[in-house]
């Protein structure tokens, strides 16, 4: 199949090159030509697991890469849609890139096109957008046919390849059996390993992905608010994690405590399901508390550092990771960079090291005056205390006989719950978690 990906963000990216990897002809489209350079000289803007040796694979083969509009749209036979929605401060949804990307589309088209919107977006966008092209081929007196399909992503950052090709589901919403029995094709590979193809209407399809992270996002703020109850009652959050995570109702993902959740989607969505529901004359309780939770998880956090270093001015922090989550430089609403605002608010100096993440901090957040070292070691020589906010695998063996060396103050707060405390005291530190008394 000839596909074209219109955005070649994150989503768009790894999309484009695991169609290209199952056999699809692919080319990633993006206005940017700055990237589109440095992807044609196998720069990959991203930190994403095996997505470096899948494009060098690929490219220029049976994936290409373009800023041209019209070399897209002549080359799909399907095109996804794969921009940015960000969330407006009323908790709309910003859906200019996705109006620009179709105009565009409609305006180079010269024939039939099967048009896949992969964009998180409210629902109601995928017959919005239709009417939008409908009336751009009718000014342009062109008598084209094409098809809306609504195929929500579900890339979890760090795991996204892996995603792709055994995902979960793929849900597939879309008006007419061929464009269904054509997209049904495209992920043959998948479907014949068993995973399921949900088909259904495009605004059921708009919702799934609304409500897949809404109920991930409630799993992690309702085990935060256990485990901070947890540690005033005197009970261990973690075993009551192991414990409540075996009942096969709840299932174990999503249920360690730690300082809230991050990234470009779980706070995006849940904004927009508020603007979703205002806009509907509806107001879901149990989501804006979600947001309301992770906002407080931080500065509980950001207390507990406090409370457990003492007066912050004139004190060095040292803070181990900078990404919302492992295995990506993702820092969008990344609990550790709010946490350490907090940290500078208060006086604090702080020091920190991230495996990926730091050229993003720095190119994100100029006015961060942190102190960006080279390693966990330089990060802790002379401080007053560890803090772990991202549980990078390379901080999950921490070396603290030799930290011990290093430190002023020999303090180690683990807002991952990654050690054990008797294991960290055994060296000298004071130990402090998530939900432990």
């Amino acid at each position: 199949m000839n596909i074209s990906i219109v955005g070649t963000g994150y989503v768009g990216l790894v999309t484009g090159t695991c169609f290209s990897e199952l056999g699809a002809n692919v080319v990633c489209m993006d206005t940017d030509e700055v990237k589109i350079s440095k992807l044609k000289k196998g720069i990959i803007p991203i930190y994403e697991p095996g997505l470096t040796e899948l494009v060098e694979r690929n490219y220029p083969g049976r994936l290409r890469f373009t800023s041209l509009i019209s070399d897209a749209v002549a080359h799909g036979d399907i095109i996804f849609i794969s921009v940015d929605t960000p969330t407006l401060a009323d908790n709309t949804s910003d859906l200019t890139n996705i109006y620009n990307a179709v105009r565009d589309i409609a305006l180079c088209m010269t024939g039939y096109k099967v048009i896949v919107n992969k964009s998180t977006s409210p629902v109601g966008t995928g017959q919005s957008i239709k009417r939008e092209i409908q009336s751009i081929l009718k000014m342009q007196g062109k008598p084209f046919d094409f098809d809306m399909v609504s195929n929500p992503e579900f890339l979890r950052e760090g795991n996204a390849v892996v995603d792709f090709m055994c995902p979960d589901r793929i849900v597939i919403g879309a008006e007419s059996i061929k464009a269904l029995e054509i997209i049904e094709e495209l992920y043959a590979r998948q479907a014949a390993l068993g995973i399921p193809l949900v088909s259904t209407d495009i605004e059921t399809a708009e919702m799934v992905k609304y409500a897949s992270n809404a109920f991930l996002a409630a799993k992690i703020s309702l085990m935060n608010e256990i485990a901070n109850l947890c540690e005033l009652c005197g009970s261990d959050a973690g075993i009551v994690s192991e414990a409540v995570g075996l009942d096969k109702r709840i299932g174990r993902h999503f249920l360690n405590p730690g300082p809230g959740f991050g990234g470009s989607c779980f706070p995006k969505d849940l904004r927009a399901m508020l603007g979703i529901a205002k806009d509907n004359g509806y107001t879901p309780k149990i989501i804006k508390s979600i947001i309301d939770v992770n906002e407080e998880q931080k500065v509980l956090m950001f207390r507990k550092i406090k409370k457990t270093v003492g007066r912050l001015k004139g004190k060095t922090v040292t803070v181990l990771g900078l990404s919302f989550k492992p295995g990506t430089d993702d820092i969008r609403e990344s609990p550790s960079i709010a946490i350490i605002r907090k940290l500078l608010d208060g006086g604090a100096k702080v020091k920190v090291y991230d495996p990926q993440a730091m050229k993003n901090t720095q190119s994100q957040n100029p006015d961060l005056n942190v102190q960006y070292c080279q390693n966990t070691f330089s990060a802790s020589i002379k401080t007053d205390c560890i803090v772990l906010a991202t549980e990078w695998d390379q901080f999950v063996c921490l070396d603290f006989d030799h930290l011990k060396k290093l430190v002023r103050t020999p303090v180690f707060v683990d807002l991952r719950n990654v050690y054990n405390s008797d294991d960290v005291k055994k060296y000298g530190f004071s130990y402090t978690g998530v939900g432990r008394s």
